[in-house]
């Protein structure tokens, strides 16, 4: 049997617990099957090492773990960033800690929730790279200013102002979004045309 075929053979061996595992972390079949995809690109790396080892399904597990958890740590750190910008929110409250792991898009809840996530992102996706790459290395990335700075070949006090520039205008972009939705929610409704119109009459 070639390596090819005995890795196979070992994916599907253990594709099932890998996925099981990411799944009860996570609470999102998408994200678990990237998670899984992922696991076993390690495991290919390593096959030579991996492959024969009869603890290979404590290795997949714990790596599937430590990935799962990596996932949450970024979704609620992002989330943490995301909720100090929203209009109105409460600068005390830790929403991160509340926040479940991503669940399968289901009811009005989720939907919401996702439609939020969207807005969010593209409002970030709106900012000048100048303040959208530090903002996103420092918030999601968790590097300090000393390592943006020294990422990005720029002074301290750059990035600490352009750190500064970008959440006040993501502040200012997601106010004017929840403005222009309030405002849209209070038009009144179109007026509606008399009855000869709607026949058809003259």
């Amino acid at each position: 049997m070639s390596s090819t075929e005995a890795f196979e053979v070992f994916v599907r061996d253990y594709q099932n617990m890998v996925f099981a595992t990411a799944l009860r972390l996570l609470g999102n079949e998408t994200d678990a099957a990237d998670i899984s995809q992922e696991v076993f690109l390690r495991a290919y790396e390593r096959f030579a090492e991996v492959g024969g080892d009869e603890r290979r399904g404590g290795w997949l597990k714990t790596v599937t773990t430590n990935l799962c958890l990596n996932h949450l740590s970024r979704y609620r750190s992002r989330w943490r960033f995301f909720s100090d910008m929203l209009p109105g929110a409460e600068p005390e409250e830790d929403y991160a800690a509340n926040l479940p792991a991503p669940e399968p898009e289901v009811g009005g809840g989720a939907e919401d929730t996702a439609r939020q996530q969207a807005i969010l992102e593209a409002a970030l996706q709106r900012l000048p790279a100048n303040q959208r790459v530090p903002l996103v290395l420092y918030h999601f990335e968790d590097l300090t200013y000393e390592e943006i700075a020294a990422r990005l070949g720029v002074s301290l006090g750059k990035v600490k102002t352009d750190i500064h520039r970008g959440r006040t205008a993501l502040r200012q972009r997601l106010q004017r979004t929840a403005e222009g939705e309030l405002a849209a929610a209070f038009q009144p409704p179109p007026p509606v045309p008399p009855r000869r119109a709607l026949l058809g009459c003259v």
